[in-house]
């Protein structure tokens, strides 16, 4: 009884890393879904800082989510704040005293470690600050190697560089639980990894993209443009099942991703890479099939669904398929080395299918999550796909240049497709494809040819 009281008025701080700011609270949210808990914020709440305070939870939540977060770089138990070191005296020494002694008696080991955000104290200065605070209650013995308990002091100074101020913003003061993810960035890099492509997603928007999708444990995830497997890779590492498809037959099984080399070797495919991180026994498989005509039977089969279409700068968007007559052979009976026909498979199109494949084939509950390529001059949030058997979750964006960036959509599906009205979907202007998509490649290249002051270069345009 007295632990759940403790508990109950605990609040906790989260350090966060400041890049990809746009995805930290979709990614904390839903590792707090995961939990069935609400993301529920203490004071005035600021996005874009690197300090957040939570309230509402416990500490084997907050020890639940910073085991994925790779966003999050620590999480403490706040213990006093303050915007001087004054106010956060007051602070301190108003905290209950029963929540700081189990960890202030006289046979634990401590340290008290200063951390400060945009600017850099001075080792003296680092030491008045821990010797200031001399009016906490610590019996325990200073142990600097290993100690059982570790206390940070956190100063805030703001985020600009170029505007420090003298002294900090808000400081704040607390026990250390434990720390996020951040080393699977290095450990996963594609640096080291036996399989690559120039498409290959990087470790950390891969990681952030599988928490966004709740990934979990037994879970079965799908990713139709798979190229090679990066996001696979991620979501095998929470210990889900993974498979996916792709229609370029090189990518999967012919050319090598390694300089001056033709042909492949023996571990540059999707399952060793698996392999590589210890996670081979969570792959399924991966076939070469064409996104825009499915084989998979119509049920609701996978949990979540991740990917990053094809935008046609670095890889074309192709379909089967031929606007000429093409005479297919008798029964339709194709020989193993058969290549079929391809032409293009515009970006509203692509859209448009991966959203209806969702609605089918993800379980009520289940999460889309995919790249949208955006022109920034006329982006508005009516650009974004919709579908009524899905909702927006979160919509953020990963600037690429001055015109162009990339929006990564969340979707949870709330309902099966049997349950629409069809002819309301149909007319409902809402969920019609929005064709401006089409335009991206052409936007793309036009601003490249301005910034580097030559003409448009139709040929390149046109994919010729």
């Amino acid at each position: 009884m007295a632990t759940s009281a403790r508990q109950s008025c605990l609040k906790y701080l989260l350090h966060l890393a400041q890049d990809n700011l746009d995805f930290r609270l979709p990614e904390i949210k839903s590792l707090l879904a995961l939990r069935g808990k609400p993301f529920h914020h203490s004071g005035n709440f600021q996005e874009k800082t690197p300090f957040w305070c939570l309230d509402g939870l416990s500490e084997e939540d907050v020890r639940g989510v910073m085991a994925r977060s790779v966003c999050a770089k620590s999480a403490f138990e706040l213990w006093g704040h303050g915007k001087t070191h004054s106010e956060l005296k007051t602070s301190l020494l108003k905290y209950p005293t029963e929540n700081m002694s189990p960890f202030m008696c006289k046979d634990s080991t401590y340290r008290i470690n200063v951390y400060t955000f945009n600017k850099t104290l001075e080792f003296e200065d680092r030491i008045k600050r821990i010797d200031s605070m001399d009016y906490l209650p610590f019996e325990g013995t200073v142990n600097l190697k290993s100690p059982q308990h570790i206390f940070c002091l956190l100063e805030d100074y703001g985020t600009d560089p170029n505007d420090i101020p003298e002294h900090p913003n808000y400081i704040y003061f607390g026990r250390w639980i434990v720390d996020g993810q951040r080393e699977l960035i290095r450990s996963h890099s594609v640096k080291n990894r036996h399989f690559i492509g120039n498409t290959s997603m990087d470790a950390g928007l891969s990681f952030i993209m599988a928490n966004h999708a709740k990934v979990n444990k037994n879970d079965l995830v799908f990713d139709p443009f798979v190229g090679t497997g990066s996001l696979l890779v991620a979501c095998s590492h929470f210990r889900a099942y993974v498979c996916g498809t792709d229609i370029d037959y090189n990518t999967i099984h012919g050319r090598s991703s390694r300089k001056n080399k033709t042909w492949r070797g023996p571990d540059e495919n999707i399952r060793a890479n698996l392999r590589q991180y210890g996670t081979e026994d969570m792959y399924i498989d991966v076939m070469v099939s064409d996104a825009s005509k499915h084989v998979w039977r119509e049920a609701a089969l996978f949990d979540a669904i991740i990917t990053d279409p094809p935008y046609g700068i670095r890889e074309s968007t192709r379909r089967t398929g031929s606007h000429k007559d093409v005479i297919k052979p008798q029964d339709a009976i194709y020989e193993e080395s058969h290549v079929p026909v391809t032409q293009a498979y515009h970006l509203s199109d692509i859209f448009t299918d991966l959203l209806n494949f969702s609605a089918h084939h993800l379980v009520l509950g289940g999460r889309l999550v995919y790249w949208l390529p955006v022109y920034r001059p006329e982006y508005c949030v009516e650009m974004v796909p919709l579908n009524p058997c899905l909702r927006i979750i979160s919509n953020c964006e990963q600037t690429l240049s001055s015109h162009t960036s990339r929006r990564l959509i969340t979707m949870e599906k709330i309902k099966n497709p049997e349950e629409l009205d069809s002819l309301a979907y149909l007319a409902d202007p809402r969920f019609s494809p929005y064709q401006g998509h089409n335009a991206f490649r052409e936007k793309y290249f036009s601003g490249v040819n301005k910034r580097s002051g030559k003409e448009d270069n139709k040929a390149a345009v046109n994919g010729e």
